[in-house]
């Protein structure tokens, strides 16, 4: 009985060993598809960017007031963004990575600046990443993105 007992514990701690060693690799790829989705915001090209979500993707932009629905509604998002910001950058602070299997959620804040009539502008934002991980690559499937609000006076 021992003895079957003391396998059942190894077989046990085995598996909790598998899945924490995966998902320090999931966090990991998670916060790679960040640094990748700033890099293509940086770039400015919307088809780019656009690679990075799933085709039944949701997108709560930050400087828009409609939810994005579509591939199409997505990339013309970014479009009007890319216009609206010249010499647009984000840097991400703070992030908070949590995997459930196959979904992947990235929590945090994150700094847009641009430069507008000759003048650098930022507009901090607080931000969360849905991902879903579809044939090995996680795609984000809902993002939603506003701005830090003015503190209460």
């Amino acid at each position: 009985m021992a003895k079957r007992l003391c396998v059942v514990v190894l077989v046990a701690l085995t598996f909790l060993a598998a899945a924490a060693a995966a998902e320090a690799g999931d966090k990991e790829d998670v916060a790679a598809a960040g640094a990748t989705w700033a890099k293509r915001f940086a770039e400015g090209t919307p088809d780019a960017i656009l690679t990075l979500y799933a085709k039944d993707a949701v997108l709560w932009g930050t400087i828009s007031t409609t939810r994005r629905e579509t591939p199409v509604a997505i990339r013309e998002y970014f479009v009007g963004a890319f216009k609206a910001l010249p010499s647009h950058k984000v840097e991400f602070g703070n992030q908070l990575i949590r995997i459930f299997g196959t979904i992947a959620i990235n929590t945090g804040y994150y700094t847009f600046s641009y430069t507008k009539d000759g003048q650098a502008r930022s507009i901090p934002a607080r931000y969360s990443f849905v991902y879903a991980k579809r044939d090995g690559t996680w795609l984000i499937v809902d993002h939603h993105s506003s701005a830090i609000p003015a503190p209460l006076q």
